[in-house]
C-alpha cells in the first residue's frame, strides 16, 4: 500500500468546510486504490494571525515542506481587513508559495456538460464546452518587485510597483506550460504586453527561444487586452495559456467566471519537484461560512489535481473527476449552481455524494 503525507491547511471562512469534504473523498479514494493518506493540519491566514500573530507560522511551513502535497482551503475575511498589507491573511499565501518555491500556478477552466447553462456566455459560444488551462507565473513580476511610496518633484504623494523578470524565471514556467500542452491539444498562447512593456518583450523573447525545443507545439503570442477580449468572444480557440503573475491573476479569474461558477474551479501551484499546493480558486466567503451552503467541488477537484500532479495517481484523479460529473448529471446542485429542476444539496451532502460515487 502506498502511503502519502498530506498537509491540510483549512484556513478561514468556508475553507474548513470545503476542505473537510475533499479529505473525505480522498479517504474513499484511498480505500479503492489501496493508498493511505496521512492528514496533518496546520494554520494559515486569519486563523493563524489570531493564534500565532502571523499569517504563515514557521511550524506550518515546516509541515508543508515535510509533506508530499498541501491541500489548502481559503484565507481572509473582513475581520482582518484593517491590518497592513504585509500582515493580512493573504500574505500567508504569498509566503507559502515563495517558501515552497512554487512558481507555476495551474488553473483549469472547465465547463461540465451539465453546467453549460450556467455560463454567462451565449449558448453558441460554449456549445462545444470549454477546457482551458491557464499557467500563471507565481513568484515573480510586479507582485514581488520593488515597491514603495515617494513624492513627485512637485511634492505630491506617489507610489510605485516594479515588474522584473529574468530569462530563467520565464523559461521555467513556460516549460511547464509547454509540457502540459504536449498532453493536451498541442496549442500554447503566451500572453504579454510586449508593445508597451520591456519586461514583456523579454518574456516573449524567452518563450520564443524555448519553443524551439517543442516543435510539435503551436505557439502564438497575444497581447493581454486582446486575450481578455478573445476569452469571452471565442474561448474555444484556447488550449493552454501561459502568462505573467499579474496578467495570469486577471485572466484566470475571467476564465473562471466563463465557466458559470467560481465554486467549481480548482488550482495547483507547482515547483521543480513533486510537492505542490492545491486549493480552490474561490475566496473564504465569510457570509456563508458555517451554513452548509458552500460548494465543495472546487476543493474536491483540487484534491484530484493533487493525485495527478504530486502523487502519481492519475487513474484515481480521473475517477474523482468522473464522480463529480456523475453527481452533477444526476441533478444535484449546491446553491451557487442550482437551476430550476435540480435538487438543492448542502456542502456535507455534496461531499458524501461524491465519496459514495467513488
Amino acid at each position: 500500500m502506498k502511503k502519502f503525507s498530506i498537509a491540510v491547511l483549512p484556513g478561514d471562512g468556508i475553507g474548513p468546510e470545503v476542505t473537510k469534504q475533499a479529505v473525505n473523498v480522498l479517504k474513499a479514494v484511498g480505500k479503492k486504490y489501496s493508498a493511505e493518506f496521512v492528514f496533518k493540519e496546520g494554520l494559515i491566514g486569519g486563523c493563524a494571525i489570531d493564534a500565532c500573530g502571523k499569517a504563515l507560522p514557521e511550524e506550518t511551513l515546516k509541515l508543508c515542506r515535510e509533506s508530499d502535497a498541501v491541500l489548502l482551503g481559503a484565507v481572509g475575511g473582513p475581520k482582518w481587513d484593517d491590518l497592513p498589507g504585509d500582515q493580512r491573511p493573504e500574505a500567508g499565501l504569498l509566503g507559502i508559495r515563495a517558501g515552497l518555491k512554487l512558481y507555476a500556478n495551474l488553473r483549469p477552466a472547465l465547463i461540465f456538460p451539465s453546467l453549460k447553462g450556467a455560463s454567462p456566455l451565449r449558448p453558441d459560444l460554449v456549445k462545444d464546452g470549454l477546457d482551458v488551462m491557464v499557467v500563471r507565473e507565481l513568484t515573480g513580476g510586479i507582485y514581488f518587485g520593488r515597491r514603495g511610496r515617494t513624492t513627485t518633484a512637485e511634492g505630491e504623494a506617489a507610489a510605485f510597483d516594479t515588474e522584473i523578470y529574468s530569462v530563467p524565471e520565464v523559461k521555467r514556467v513556460a516549460r511547464v506550460a509547454f509540457e502540459i500542452a504536449k498532453v493536451r491539444r498541442k496549442r500554447l498562447a503566451s500572453v504579454d504586453k510586449a508593445n508597451v512593456l520591456e519586461s514583456s518583450r523579454l518574456w516573449r523573447e524567452a518563450v520564443t527561444e524555448l519553443s524551439l525545443e517543442y516543435p510539435e507545439i503551436e505557439l502564438t503570442h497575444m497581447y493581454v487586452d486582446n486575450a481578455a477580449m478573445q476569452l469571452v468572444r471565442n474561448p474555444a480557440q484556447f488550449d493552454v495559456i501561459v502568462t505573467t503573475n499579474m496578467f495570469g491573476d486577471i485572466l484566470s479569474d475571467e476564465a473562471s467566471v466563463i465557466t458559470g461558477s467560481i465554486g467549481m474551479l480548482p488550482s495547483a501551484s507547482l515547483g521543480d519537484g513533486k510537492l505542490g499546493l492545491y486549493e480552490p480558486v474561490h475566496g473564504s466567503a465569510p457570509d456563508i461560512a458555517g451554513q452548509d451552503k458552500a460548494n465543495p467541488l472546487a476543493s474536491i477537484l483540487s484534491a484530484a489535481m493533487m493525485l495527478k500532479y504530486s502523487l502519481g495517481l492519475s487513474e484515481a484523479a480521473d475517477d474523482m473527476e468522473k464522480a463529480v460529473n456523475r453527481v452533477l448529471e444526476s441533478g444535484c446542485r449546491t446553491a451557487d449552481i442550482a437551476t430550476p429542476g435540480t435538487r438543492l444539496v448542502g456542502t456535507e451532502e455534496m461531499g458524501k455524494l461524491i465519496a459514495d460515487c467513488i
